[in-house]
């Protein structure tokens, strides 16, 4: 059929997340079609997985994992071993992924530092280890076909030393040709200086405070995401927390409501732990963590039918 130069060249060449969407694509299978095929094979993987692994969020690593491509590949009638091949090497863990101070790098809890870290030199991250976390609030709304609209964040902040006088984030989506949000201080701050790679899908950006912090003294800031509509379709969010918060709260507001949604944790490790959650009837759903971290907090879903 007509996708199969396109998959062909993909297992040559991958990347894995693009030659596993053209294999499903090739075969005419939804996730969940696609699901009960594994599960006939005696293989249970949940949707999400299969969303993240198509998505790049995340890969088979785990031997169980890696077991189940194996059937994955004959049920998508690629060769044996075709999309295997495309995962390189394990990703590394450990001591690699830490400061000389022993706390996780900036870029750390990312597939892949590099861009990170590269983008981040555009931008002042001094004060960032000085700063302990102690209450993160997430807001996202998500349209009805599936993109996401815009996040209202609101934190609180107490300052290790003297002299914090800002706050950076990294906001990265899975569509890198999508226009970079909007990047809005809603309260307690101005925005500094941005700094973008589009390739890569990364925006970092500085939220000022009003004036520099003394040791001991807590700030509040929000600010407010807005994309371009329809907004990147990522069918996930999560908050990467290299270093611990007291309190994390994400809540996810639908236009549409997905055929699923689940929560999941992720350490520094890459070892994850997911639930399946039910939404309100407002169309949200909401999670609480309480003194996380280091690692990554989030809630994925399908695509609106």
């Amino acid at each position: 059929m007509g996708a199969e130069p396109d998959l062909r060249e993909l297992l040559d060449t991958g990347p894995f997340p693009a030659a596993l969407r053209a294999a499903i694509a090739a075969k005419g299978l939804g996730l969940e079609r696609l699901r009960e095929r594994l599960r006939g094979r005696g293989v249970t993987v949940s949707l999400a997985t299969l969303s993240y692994w198509q998505s790049g969020r995340s890969r088979p690593e785990r031997r169980e994992s890696l077991a189940a491509l194996r059937h994955l590949e004959a049920v998508l009638d690629v060769p044996d071993g075709a999309l295997a091949a495309l995962l390189g090497p394990p990703r590394r863990r450990g001591r690699w992924t830490h400061t000389p101070a022993g706390l996780p790098a900036i870029g750390a809890l990312w597939p892949d530092p590099s861009p990170v870290e590269d983008v981040l030199g555009q931008v002042d991250t001094t004060w960032d280890e000085r700063l302990t976390r102690l209450s993160q609030h997430d807001h996202v709304h998500v349209g009805a076909d599936g993109g996401e609209l815009s996040s209202v964040s609101r934190q609180v902040l107490r300052a290790d030393a003297d002299g914090p006088d800002r706050w950076v984030l990294i906001i990265h989506t899975d569509e890198p040709g999508h226009p970079p949000p909007l990047v809005r201080p809603l309260r307690n701050c101005v925005l500094g200086r941005v700094a973008e790679a589009p390739s890569d899908g990364l925006v970092v950006a500085e939220l000022l405070f009003d004036r520099p912090l003394a040791r001991g003294e807590t700030v509040i800031t929000e600010h407010e995401l807005v994309h371009t509509p329809p907004g990147p379709v990522d069918n996930c969010y999560e908050r990467k927390f290299r270093l611990p918060v007291r309190e994390y709260v994400l809540e996810v507001t639908f236009d549409r409501l997905p055929p699923f949604c689940e929560q999941y944790t992720r350490d520094d490790r890459g070892i994850e732990d997911s639930r399946p959650v039910a939404l309100d009837r407002g169309g949200s759903v909401h999670g609480v963590a309480l003194n996380f971290g280091p690692g990554s907090y989030g809630f994925r879903w399908g695509p609106p039918s």
